[in-house]
């Protein structure tokens, strides 16, 4: 069950126990890493829930926390559903694009497919930040491009810090 709150005609937020959930204790993994979920197509918070699962039974990774789940208009590509976006804070001792790498296999465990750019999705999995790294490559950016200007990015990582 989840806890329901209209910011404004376009912004709703839900919380439950697993989404603005903080975990106690330290981890023994090497790198804090900050990632963005999001996803528009199906029971998207149903997906989100089964994630947070996976992950917690995840030996390379370890979940810390996660944000509300801020739903919102789309961009980019309008003409589709609203997207379900949340924020989750993991420690791992993997590298940036053995990370991605592991990312893009649990999208495709949700039966991402990768049509064109902004085309509705099962999961979304961007790395927002890792730990204070700045990379710049073909496969990967960090801090993701363009996080500060978007709302589905702000709102969730916002909730963190409270």
């Amino acid at each position: 069950m989840y806890l329901k709150r209209k910011l404004n005609e376009n912004l709703t937020t839900f919380k439950n126990l697993r989404f603005g959930y903080k975990k106690g204790k330290k981890s023994s993994h090497r790198y804090r890493v900050t990632v963005g979920i999001g996803g528009n197509v199906g029971d998207v918070k149903r997906r989100f829930e089964h994630l947070f699962i996976l992950l917690q039974k995840e030996k390379r990774v370890e979940l810390l926390q996660t944000a509300l789940i801020l739903k919102n208009p789309p961009f980019g590509f309008v003409n589709q559903d609203d997207f379900f976006n949340s924020i989750i804070v993991l420690q791992t001792s993997m590298q940036p694009l053995v990370l991605l790498s592991y990312l893009m296999r649990l999208e495709k465990r949700f039966a991402r497919r990768r049509s064109f750019a902004n085309a509705p999705r099962t999961l979304d999995l961007d790395i927002i930040f890792f730990d204070n790294r700045v990379v710049k490559s073909d496969k990967l950016t960090i801090p993701h491009a363009n996080w500060s200007e978007r709302q589905s990015v702000l709102i969730p990582l916002s909730e963190l810090k409270k």
